[in-house]
């Protein structure tokens, strides 16, 4: 296999992490709303535990957006 085909395959499988935290992002936010509506007097203290989540599961989809592009473009 050539390694510039081996680069774009690996940066490719790098980028599938995006996709799948964003699955994770809509995850958090699902069972956030669905506590909060069985709950709504305990939403409040529940939101920081979200927006740690949000942050947790962005950080993961940032982190394999930045593996694709330095496979891309600097390896």
């Amino acid at each position: 296999m050539d390694a510039e085909a081996a680069k774009l395959i690996g940066a490719g499988l790098a980028a599938i992490g995006a996709g799948i935290s964003a699955l994770g992002v809509g995850n958090v936010f699902s069972s956030f709303l669905e506590g909060a509506l069985r709950n709504p007097a305990a939403a409040d203290g529940q939101q920081g535990r979200l927006f740690i989540g949000f942050a947790a599961a962005e950080l993961l989809g940032l982190l394999a957006f930045v593996v694709a592009v330095l496979l891309i473009f600097v390896a």
